[in-house]
């Protein structure tokens, strides 16, 4: 009897620790999910290869844990046709016309995947997966599953993805802060539609920007040839530069170390043609750990701010300053309330150090804020009047976001013009006599993506009032766009078949 009580007792005993230890482990980060793994399944050490490269090892580790992803996303042609779209409930419900001459189409395309953790959880590029209606995520194994989106951000140009999956084999973590120029790197993908596959080369530069992430978003397809409103950066760039092959569809795939640990998300390729011309570049692992954590368990990215605008030091800001510093980061504005004028930096300070560490170019202070969270401190040091200062930033959130009605109602005109996708002349005497009215704009061009292409506005359609103020001139329509409510933007106007209103949303 005792034996048996002692049994229960110890079965219980596992069973609650058992409990706790999946509690734990839930809360625990990526990273420290992967230690606990691979301090209870120890396997064969890859060893760094010298004298004669030897990738093989490395290879058969990293390949088995990168995954090609293809999405199905919906796209705007030119053609008319039947079949339903997501969109047939506005045109009913706002009175859209019935034949327009955009229709959605499915399109495909392909990048590569990281998988992170063996319940299924995979890091791959922003742009691989944001226009994507369907995911679909296939192994080296040739298993196949459909995967969701948990976070993604254009700023860092990452997203977390998941599939429905158990015991898969994922890469393990490296440290991209030990990565050095000039060792021997391997980048897995998937590249122009081919299987897996595997290139090598080396670490060429670290901490390099290309502006890729800048200028997504900016060069958009709507309003050609119309003034765009200064756009704040908020994009983080610090990438690995290698000159291992790296190919469209490599995109999201990973860059390793020759022990087979990830140290970069291949991101993007410095190319005339589009295709690998020397250059490729990868986020740095250290970045992307903290990015996946967040998007885990917030959906989204929590940035900390330190609240300046600043330029790198160069011969031109030695010139006009009468400074002698060589590099660092010269403040132009500190933010009012902001963590830096909290700490006591001001216009004019040169950021020298962060952490200790001498600051060469921007990316050097921007990957490390943007690791951290708001709250954390940052040890910054800094040069007034020649002398250096050291104080603890405490890094501060960007101001809350309004609510969705009200980011809605405060759009930004010139934003929801260059949506409209169209050029516009004003009407002249002749035409509003012809048509009775006594403002107008004709619509001289429809551009392509646009959303009078998508809900049928046709060329030579003379506009007469946006969200019902009367229109004469590009500049009144911009300034009627600026009252748009409840997200639905208001045209009227007046045809050969007489008058013709719309009601479309902003985002469709």
């Amino acid at each position: 009897m005792s034996l048996l009580i002692a049994a229960v007792g110890g079965a219980v005993a596992i069973g609650g620790y058992k409990l706790f230890e999946n509690k734990q482990n839930e809360q625990m980060t990526f990273e420290e999910k992967q230690k606990v793994y691979f301090a209870n399944n120890p396997g064969a050490e890859i060893t760094s290869s010298t004298g004669n490269p030897d990738f093989t090892q490395a290879a058969a580790a990293v390949s088995p844990g990168v995954v090609h992803i293809k999405v199905t996303m919906t796209a705007r042609g030119s053609q008319r046709g039947g079949g339903s779209s997501p969109f047939d409930m506005f045109e009913e419900f706002f009175g859209m016309p019935q034949r327009r001459q955009a229709q959605p189409r499915q399109a495909t395309a392909s990048g590569s995947g990281v998988l992170i953790s063996p319940d299924g959880y995979i890091v791959t590029n922003n742009h691989v997966v944001e226009d994507a209606d369907k995911i679909e995520v296939k192994l080296t194994d040739q298993r196949t599953y459909e995967a969701k989106v948990i976070g993604r951000d254009a700023d860092f140009d990452l997203a977390l993805i998941k599939v429905s999956g158990t015991n898969l084999p994922f890469v393990k973590f490296g440290d991209s802060d030990n990565v050095r120029i000039g060792e021997w790197v391997l980048a897995v993908g998937y590249p122009l539609s081919l299987q897996s596959t595997v290139t090598a080369g080396i670490v060429s530069a670290k901490g390099r920007q290309i502006g890729i992430l800048g200028e997504q978003g900016q060069g958009s397809p709507y309003g050609y040839g119309q003034p765009q409103e200064p756009i704040v950066r908020t994009a983080v760039e610090s990438f690995i530069q290698t000159d291992a092959v790296i190919n469209k569809g490599n995109s999201g795939g990973a860059l390793v170390n020759t022990r087979g640990e990830l140290i970069g998300i291949n991101a993007a390729i410095a190319s005339p043609t589009g295709v690998y011309a020397g250059y490729g570049f990868a986020i740095p692992v250290n970045l992307v750990k903290k990015i996946v954590d967040d998007f885990k368990e917030f959906g989204t990215v929590q940035r900390g701010y330190v609240g300046v605008s600043f330029r790198e030091v160069d011969e031109s800001i030695r010139k006009e300053y009468k400074i002698d510093d060589i590099q660092g980061l010269y403040v132009f504005d500190v933010v009012k309330g902001g963590a830096a004028e909290e700490a006591g930096i001001k216009t004019g300070d040169i950021i020298t150090k962060v952490e200790g560490k001498t600051i060469y170019s921007s990316s050097d202070l921007q990957e490390r804020v943007a690791r951290l969270n708001p709250g954390d401190k940052l040890k910054m040091t800094y040069k007034r009047d020649g002398k250096e200062r050291e104080v603890a930033v405490t890094l501060k959130a960007q101001e809350s976001k309004k609510s969705a009605a009200s980011e809605e109602v405060s759009a930004s005109a010139t934003e929801i013009f260059n949506k409209l996708g169209a050029s516009f002349t004003p009407a002249n005497a002749a035409q509003k006599k012809k048509f009775g009215v006594n403002s107008g704009v004709v619509i001289t061009q429809v551009h392509r993506g646009g959303m009078f292409e998508y809900f049928g506005v046709e060329k030579g359609l003379v506009v007469t009032h946006v969200n019902g103020k009367p229109v004469n001139s590009v500049d009144d329509v911009e300034s009627a766009l600026g009252s748009t409510k409840r997200n639905i933007v208001r045209i009227t106007g007046v045809s050969e078949n007489g008058t013709v209103e719309f009601n479309f949303p902003i985002q469709y």
